[in-house]
């Protein structure tokens, strides 16, 4: 249980991507992190493959003082999240402290938003591409890398891979 101790934050709103959510929220407490998952009100959000998501805290209730790390799931969630100042300014608050934030598919749209790619390496799907490196990132296409304290996965068949990035980089390997 490599994690022991590790507490993660899952960022959620209606239309995440039933898959990029629970398998990492699985294998994350496999290897015994505590995961909270956190979503802008405290009510239940449906997966986009119609799987229910039961928020434990709201997004502007997370402390930062507490996280390890953040996981921002795809679907069509990122993009509503990324409207909302307590979502980006976590973002940029974790990231500033070099916490371990994962992004994979469509959750890039949140890193955009948060102002923090210039001068880095991003990936996530070839949908988000462009702005990817309009934001001022260099475009990665690989099914997950780690850039720093950041970890990037395309798609959900990439979970696998995916998984074993965040952990690793949440054990500090």
């Amino acid at each position: 249980m490599r994690l022991q101790g590790k507490e993660v934050a899952f960022v959620v709103a209606e239309g995440v991507e039933d898959l990029e959510y629970y398998v990492p929220l699985m294998r994350l407490q496999e290897e015994g992190a505590r995961t909270i998952t956190a979503a802008l009100q405290p009510e239940p959000v449906r997966g986009k493959n119609g799987l229910i998501v039961k928020p434990e805290a709201t997004i502007a209730a997370l402390d930062p003082d507490r996280l390890d790390g953040l996981v921002v799931p795809g679907g069509w969630a990122p993009d509503r999240l990324r409207r909302f100042p307590e979502v980006t300014g976590l973002v940029r608050e974790l990231d500033a402290r070099g916490r371990t934030i994962a992004f994979i598919c469509h959750g890039g749209q949140v890193a955009i938003s948060a102002g923090i790619l210039r001068g880095r390496r991003a990936g996530g799907t070839s949908a988000i591409r462009d702005d990817v490196v309009n934001a001022g990132a260099s475009w990665v296409d690989a099914p997950a890398f780690r850039d720093g304290n950041r970890v990037w996965g395309r798609v959900v068949a990439d979970i696998p891979a995916f998984c074993r990035e965040l952990v690793a980089a949440l054990a500090g390997g």
